[in-house]
């Protein structure tokens, strides 16, 4: 069986390579395009802590600053996971979603310490800003990347589609859910899901993911990428 990683590039090569162990034949279709944005080294005075929602963000905040040992907080283990490996002494992971993530953040930080500092990219999903304010804190927020749609499906996805040998679709967030689902539709592919599983990091992504007829929509027990490969049969 193919499965279809969807993620941005940097994130896709290292999840085909995990499916490729497990026995699964990946197909690398990325439904946003990642661009790192050019600017002077962030202003981290007078921040007590810095969020991020993403890999993406994680890889974008380390080129951005030489801070490493300021607190790191992120949405999930797999950017927690980018910025260790980036060099970040601190850091701490939500396991989760932007509400887990906000969470944590008044869980662990007092709005007296200092500011929260969220570097990420050009469209945010929940309102991390609007909940960390309304608890006490100054929120500051940086675009570093940006997110491109992609314009339509690759070739190879489309012909896979088609001819049937896509078993099961990877989608980790509502926004590569909801970019999916329109290029399926321009495409005039929907009917070709009707033999395919969603495999969804969070109820949201899975709602997205509603919007088309698939042969069944499964969701992790928990937002994080073990959780939802276990979701995927094992080869027979």
């Amino acid at each position: 069986m193919q499965v279809l990683v969807t993620r941005a590039q940097d994130d896709a090569e290292p999840l085909a390579m995990l499916l490729d162990a497990r026995g699964h034949q990946a197909l690398i279709d990325p439904m946003l395009i990642i661009e790192s944005v050019d600017g002077p080294e962030l202003d981290v005075g007078g921040v007590q802590a810095l969020l991020v929602t993403s890999a993406n963000g994680a890889r974008a905040l380390a080129q951005r600053t030489p801070e490493r040992q300021l607190r790191v907080l992120t949405v999930g283990d797999a950017s927690a996971r980018v910025a260790r490996e980036a060099g970040f002494k601190a850091v701490e992971s939500a396991g989760g979603d932007v509400d887990d993530l906000t969470g944590l953040a008044t869980a662990c930080l007092k709005p007296e310490a200092g500011a929260v500092l969220h570097a990420g990219g050009n469209q945010v999903a929940g309102d991390l800003g609007g909940n960390l304010e309304r608890a006490g804190f100054v929120y500051r927020r940086e675009v570093i990347y940006e997110a491109h749609p992609a314009a339509a499906l690759a070739e190879a996805t489309k012909t896979a589609l088609v001819v049937g040998i896509i078993g099961g679709v990877l989608l980790y967030s509502p926004r590569t859910a909801a970019i999916f689902v329109e290029l399926v539709q321009t495409a005039d592919l929907a009917t070709t899901l009707e033999s395919v599983v969603a495999y969804c990091l969070s109820p949201t992504v899975a709602e997205n993911a509603g919007l088309l007829q698939w042969t069944a929509i499964e969701t992790a027990a928990q937002s994080d990428q073990d959780a939802l490969l276990e979701l995927i049969p094992a080869p027979a």
